[in-house]
């Protein structure tokens, strides 16, 4: 897709700083960084969203934001610890629409949060969760 910014990376066409990369992952640093450190783990093949990606491709996707956590906590970078963040959607505010995985790295008072609405302090009773799965369950494959 020659108009997709991160498969124009994949491609080398774009340039980026690669902190790994294999045959179904690319991890690179993200140029609009949450803090030193925030890396990108994309698939190196297409896709919009999740549901586009083969099983394996997402689990390496995972592993290799393992990896780079891990690296992270070891490295020079301040970092206490890390989030996980994949938006899925423009919905859930993705906004290059290749998948692609955050990994940001977090310390005490660095200012990043994730906010709540008020609705989400309301916690629904057993019964509603309970129909909720198994209407997950059903729609499984």
């Amino acid at each position: 897709m020659e108009d997709c910014i991160f498969c124009r990376i994949v491609a080398r066409v774009t340039q980026a700083s690669i902190v790994y990369s294999d045959e179904k992952a690319l991890a690179f640093m993200d140029i609009q960084p949450v803090n030193t450190g925030h890396v990108l783990v994309i698939p190196t093949h297409h896709a919009s969203r999740l549901a586009e990606l083969d099983e394996e491709t997402g689990a390496q996707m995972f592993r290799v934001a393992m990896w780079v956590a891990e690296s992270l906590s070891l490295s020079r970078v301040k970092c206490e610890g890390v989030n996980l963040h994949l938006a899925d959607g423009e919905a859930a505010g993705q906004e290059v629409m290749h998948v692609h995985l955050h990994i940001i790295p977090r310390f005490t008072g660095d200012g990043f949060g994730i906010r709540f609405g008020h609705h989400n302090r309301l916690k629904p009773d057993k019964k509603e969760l309970d129909k909720v799965a198994l209407d997950i369950r059903k729609s499984m494959s």
